[in-house]
């Protein structure tokens, strides 16, 4: 049984932005880091720093985005397969809040060096 579809452009752009909307209901983590998005882009904006600086902080930023995006995936997938307390379940939910701890902690020290050698 094949359950992928053909691509379709305008499909699979509905099916994305189904994605996001679901995403933005109910997922807090996303919410708060869309809402600190908003802060960094203005301070991206703000900043006295090269094309390139900007860029890294950019990028990281909405990397940030991304991971959480895939760690809600894996959450969801986990709950799918089950209700109950398992500990390879728990590991994996686990390893998915790792990889965002991680992207937030890569952005937060982009952010540092950047603004050491902009501002020291």
């Amino acid at each position: 049984m094949n359950n992928k579809p053909k691509y379709h452009l305008f499909k699979n752009t509905k099916y994305a932005l189904s994605g996001l909307k679901h995403v933005l209901k109910t997922e807090n983590s996303f919410r708060l880091e869309l809402f600190f998005a908003i802060f960094i882009i203005f301070g991206i904006l703000v900043i006295d720093a090269s094309l390139t600086y900007k860029l890294i902080l950019l990028v990281t930023g909405i990397l940030v985005l991304i991971v959480e995006l895939v760690n809600s995936a894996i959450e969801n997938v986990v709950d799918l397969v089950t209700k109950q307390f398992a500990p390879l379940a728990k590991t994996a939910k686990d390893i998915g809040s790792t990889a965002v701890m991680f992207t937030i902690l890569l952005h937060v020290i982009c952010w540092i060096l950047i603004l050491w050698d902009v501002y020291a």
